[in-house]
């Protein structure tokens, strides 16, 4: 999952230098969105709720 949040904010810097914002943005959701699930995942496995086995 951290290898599309990467992608996804790649394609978000090109799509801004070539003065795409509507894609930029969209781009830039994504990201935030994959962001939020993985930082929530994370919290869930450190709190002990959710065991990866």
């Amino acid at each position: 999952m951290l290898k599309w949040i990467i992608i996804l904010l790649i394609v978000a810097a090109v799509a801004s230098l070539l003065g795409m914002p509507s894609l930029a943005g969209a781009a830039a959701t994504g990201a935030r969105i994959l962001i939020g699930i993985v930082l929530i995942i994370f919290l869930l496995i450190a709190l002990g709720v959710f065991a990866l086995t």
